[in-house]
């Protein structure tokens, strides 16, 4: 009940009343600050059975976070809030931004088209998925998951004389292939090769590889690919050198910078948006690349085929 005090109702304060309430807005703040921080910080989260490595993954999809947050913050009226939501918004717009600006790149590819896509073991239709390829008339095509190379020797064999194969993974090139040999990334039998192609402009080393799979609480196979991969390519003398696959990890990932360090992403330099591939229905990562060192890249990007779970990866050079 309110006290009477000389006939007057005794009226609490504002000051006291608002310090009742939680602050408005204040879930919103602590959402937008802890957003903040793991974008800041992701790459110091341990890679205890492969978290780090998850997070790091998904660090581009974070910034979907920030519409919702920020039209929390409006309907909560609170100022602060909204000035809480722009410290992620900033932080993701710096760290992934840059994807989205149009390409520094330019000019027609002169020299190399290439293309890489994962057929998927089980796919009932190889030859839709190959002839959604050759629509982009790349030079070189990369293949991994090959269960059944007849199903897709008709449509290749015409306009892609020359073949290395080995295992899974196959290369399908318009130009003579000099040398090819099976590259041992550590799986325990041979997941990717080596050709030397007899490209315009000189020779062109190709790498077509399908690194070890990660799964949740499952990476130390990748891993492993990756540093085998980048070990040679590390020693590999060659001046112009590709490598298309499926690496089975994003470049944002932690695990993906020995091969960061060493070679360039075609998405990134000649591309625009994150050219996710995985899942090919509603794609969230990209597991798929061509990477590069030597060549000057002009185009990059991705091609949705049918009857496969990733989406093809394109790029042209010159």
């Amino acid at each position: 009940m309110r006290a009477v005090i000389g006939g007057v109702l005794d009226e609490p304060a504002p000051d006291r009343e608002r310090a009742r309430r939680p602050a408005r807005g204040l879930v919103v703040g602590v959402l937008a600050v802890l957003l903040a921080a793991v974008l800041v910080g992701h790459g110091l989260v341990p890679n205890v059975r492969g978290f780090g490595s998850l997070l790091d993954s998904a660090t581009p999809l974070l910034g979907l976070a920030v519409p919702p947050l920020a039209l929390a913050a409006v309907l909560r009226r609170s100022r602060w809030a909204l000035v809480a939501v722009l410290l992620p918004a900033v932080i993701w717009s710096v760290q992934h931004g840059a994807a989205w600006l149009p390409s520094r790149a330019s000019g027609e590819p002169t020299g190399l088209r290439v293309a890489s896509q994962n057929l998927r073991a089980d796919n009932p239709d190889p030859a839709a998925t190959v002839a959604a390829l050759l629509r982009t008339e790349p030079d070189l095509i990369a293949l991994q998951e090959v269960a059944d190379d007849g199903r897709i020797a008709a449509p290749l064999a015409a306009r892609y004389p020359h073949r290395a194969a080995v295992s899974t993974v196959a290369l399908y090139s318009r130009y003579p292939i000099r040398a090819e040999d099976g590259v041992d990334t550590g799986l325990g039998w041979t997941r990717a090769l080596r050709a030397v192609v007899a490209a315009p402009g000189g020779d062109v080393t190709v790498y077509v590889a399908h690194l070890g799979s990660a799964r949740a609480g499952q990476t130390t196979t990748r891993d492993g690919t990756v540093e085998a991969l980048a070990a040679a390519v590390r020693a590999d003398p060659a001046p112009r050198l590709v490598v298309l696959g499926d690496l089975n990890t994003a470049s944002t990932d932690r695990s993906f910078r020995p091969l960061g360090r060493l070679l360039r992403d075609a998405q990134a330099d000649a591309g625009r948006g994150f050219g996710f591939t995985w899942p090919a229905r509603l794609p969230l990562t990209r597991p798929d690349h061509v990477l590069y060192r030597g060549l000057t890249p002009t185009t990059a990007g991705v091609l949705a085929t049918p009857d496969s779970d990733h989406r093809a990866v394109t790029a042209g050079f010159r």
